[in-house]
């Protein structure tokens, strides 16, 4: 069957296999958050975005295969509450951007910033700072170094979803520094091919969203 990203608390994972990198998503918890593991398809090494909750039922995806890096989106608890024990589990790097890491639950091996790296075996993530739903929310691309240049693929953590921005909980300011992100870093730098995969709910693409970027804008939220 091919990739939907409709993923239910309790259901099974989705997968789908690009040339290079293999996409899982499940959803955890009682936040109904999204995690992703990546599989290098070359090396087999593993990767995860936002050990959210539920170690056993992220352990049992990664079914003792090497997980090399924990990547966390945002400081907020629903996206690292099974992070100290997953990583327990596998001796995995933890990677969180600077302004979020130091609320995490337990050290961040690897800071990062806007425009640094992170691999995935052969594969490289690109790091975006979107600011505003929390002072380090990141979001990962992964275009395969430009050879996805019409479909790359974006992890948006809670900075972008169907529909939208994430909460900046009426704080007019946040809201203006994350829209401008959104705006820069991501829609003025990815084809409308960019297949997002959010934090909760189901994935989009930035031609789905683009359109709407105004009603955003003049909504406030």
């Amino acid at each position: 069957m091919s990739y939907t990203g409709d993923v239910s608390v309790g259901g099974p994972a989705d997968t789908r296999e690009l040339p290079a990198l293999a996409i899982t998503k499940v959803a955890v918890g009682s936040m109904d958050n999204n995690a992703y593991l990546l599989r290098c398809m070359r090396t087999g090494d593993l990767a995860l975005i936002d050990a959210a909750s539920e170690p056993d039922t992220l352990l049992r995806l990664i079914n003792g295969a090497r997980l090399a890096t924990i990547i966390t989106t945002h400081r907020h608890w629903d996206h690292w509450g099974a992070l100290k024990q997953v990583q327990q589990a596998t001796g995995a790097v933890t990677v969180a951007h600077v302004d979020d890491a130091p609320e995490l639950p337990i050290p961040v091996t690897k800071p990062v910033n806007h425009g640094d790296t992170v691999t995935v075996g052969d594969a490289k993530l690109s790091v975006i700072h979107l600011r505003g739903h929390t002072p380090g929310s990141i979001a990962l691309c992964y275009d395969a170094d430009g050879q996805l240049a019409s479909q790359p693929h974006l992890f948006t953590g809670d900075s972008l979803f169907p529909g939208g921005p994430g909460n900046t909980n009426n704080d007019a300011a946040r809201f203006n520094q994350l829209m401008t992100d959104l705006e820069e870093r991501v829609f003025a730098t990815l084809p409308d091919g960019t297949w997002v995969y959010p934090g909760h709910g189901k994935d989009t693409t930035l031609g789905d969203e683009r359109p709407h970027i105004p009603e955003w804008r003049a909504r406030g939220w």
